[in-house]
């Protein structure tokens, strides 16, 4: 007789059986931008989480209520998320500092039991001070709750549209039981993770809370910053760190990269943007093949592929393959290409028969009768079955005929060296339908390259058609502290007397 399957422990509950076996074990470290570090014990984090749950309760926050917690990276966006789920709510994390226009259309979508954060123009919400003002109350004792559904992230994409994405997934696990595409079994004093993603975002949040359930000490970053991300590194001993390829790249053009410690490292994972070929290979020299892991995912979790350098340097350029996700690549009529033919990638988890999200305030994706699932991004399966990646379909270039892709662009862009960020839209023209043009973010805006040189760097790269037409220097590329461009805006900013030069 075969022994039973152990049994899920709710979020919740798994802080408090952690806090129970070792409380005074180190389980957050939060490093703001200025000022010292900040520790935090099992026995702290359960502390907190219950004494902000019972104001959320007093608030009126219940078991399937939805809970925005729209505050900076910080130790209180991680109790208040705690706290959440100890009352069986659905936490909907949001970026702190979005403009009021689109906060608002946000929350009427998402129509929360109650929101926490600091803008002073929302009535009815739970402030940080009210949030560390209760740091001397009474600790309650509260009944165990599942979340279900645990998770809301916002997303507005390349277009701008807001949207939110509901996993239907219950907020509990099999303890030991990892997720994703590392092995997160370590030492017996656990692993050391770093997160220097924001917490709305996906890679920001999950990691966090995961990791924290999986009993690691998680050191959190109030704010990216690459030569800081080395520090801690270092200092910490981190095991695992996640990044998006901007932060990849600010991190490998630190002066001293390559005398800097990383030996701790059993893993730098990679996700979020097309990741350049040759910033893989830097990173394969810097950490080694076998420790540097690329995945492809979505914040809808409809499949995950992943590889690491190893297999990289066998399939160049592609973004993984896996046994527990089938990929498909169909083409307008929704038919099947054969392998190395582009068209839209869907998506299917073998051991899923529903749908792993659903939308709230946009239309459904495109979905196929036996399940798979696209999210709008292009790309092609080699013979092997490994995926590559082309880019979003809403962000594909069309220009007199041709598909032009800007992150084949861009990639070669961030070859030069004198290039810190770089975006490449299509703007208006009458006479090609759409000409590529570069909006650059050089290292010195005081010393920026000539037009000339990057035409020539890119000629050296690319073929001529894909050359931009137009470059443009900026101070600084608007993006979000997850990586994100929202690049409909930067069209439409640039469309209205738009010229060459």
């Amino acid at each position: 007789m075969s022994a039973a399957e152990p049994a899920p422990v709710s979020f919740g509950r798994r802080i408090s059986d952690l806090a129970g076996e070792e409380p005074q074990k180190t389980a957050l470290v939060f490093s703001p931008r200025e000022g010292a570090d900040q520790s935090f014990t099992r026995a702290d984090i359960e502390r907190r989480s219950l004494q902000i749950a019972a104001l959320l309760r007093a608030r009126g926050v219940v078991q399937g209520s939805t809970v925005i917690v729209g505050l900076p990276n910080s130790p209180e966006h991680v109790f208040t998320t705690i706290a959440a789920w100890k009352l069986g709510a659905c936490v909907l994390p949001l970026r702190f500092d979005l403009p009021a226009w689109e906060r608002d259309r946000l929350i009427e979508v998402a129509k929360p039991q109650l929101t926490v954060g600091d803008w002073s123009d929302s009535s009815d919400i739970v402030s940080s001070v009210e949030l560390r003002a209760t740091q001397d109350d009474d600790v309650p004792v509260l009944d165990d709750r599942v979340a279900l559904p645990a998770v809301a992230i916002a997303s507005s994409g390349s277009t701008g549209t807001p949207k939110i994405i509901v996993s239907p997934v219950a907020g509990e696990r099999v303890v030991g039981e990892y997720l994703g595409p590392v092995d997160r079994e370590s030492a017996s004093d656990g692993n050391t993770e770093l997160v220097p993603a924001p917490l709305y975002h996906t890679n920001g949040f999950m990691m966090t809370h995961f990791s924290l359930f999986d009993g690691d000490r998680v050191v959190l970053m109030e704010r990216f910053d690459g030569a800081k991300v080395v520090d801690l590194i270092e200092c910490y001993r981190v095991n695992l760190v996640t990044m998006v390829p901007t932060m990849l790249l600010r991190v490998a053009r630190l002066p001293d990269i390559a005398q800097r410690d990383f030996s701790s490292l059993t893993a730098v994972l990679q996700g979020g943007a097309s990741f350049p070929d040759w910033l893989v290979r830097f990173w394969i020299d810097l950490v080694g093949p076998e420790r540097l892991i690329m995945s492809y995912g979505s914040s809808e979790n409809v499949g995950m592929v992943s590889l690491n350098g190893a297999d990289w340097l066998e399939h160049p350029g592609s973004v993984g393959i896996s046994d527990e996700t089938q990929v498909r690549i169909l083409d307008d009529a929704g038919v099947d290409l054969p392998p190395g033919e582009l068209g839209e990638i869907f998506m299917r988890k073998v051991d899923d028969t529903e749908p792993t999200f659903s939308y709230r305030g946009a239309p459904p994706p495109k979905r196929t009768e036996d399940g798979f699932t696209s999210i709008g991004d292009l790309g092609w399966l080699d013979e092997g079955g490994y995926l590559y990646i082309a880019d979003r379909r809403v962000d594909m270039i069309v220009s007199g005929g041709a598909n032009i892709f800007p992150a084949e662009v861009e990639a070669a862009l961030l070859e030069h060296t004198e290039i810190v960020d770089v975006a490449v839209v299509g703007l208006p023209d009458s006479e090609w339908g759409q000409r590529v043009h570069a909006v650059i973010q050089p290292r010195d805006f005081g010393h920026a390259p000539s037009v000339e040189a990057l035409r020539e760097h890119c000629r050296e790269r690319i073929v001529a058609y894909k050359v931009p037409k137009g470059f443009e220097c900026v101070e600084k590329l608007p993006r979000s502290d997850a990586g994100k461009l929202n690049r409909s805006a930067l069209v439409e900013e640039r469309s209205q007397g738009a010229t060459n030069h």
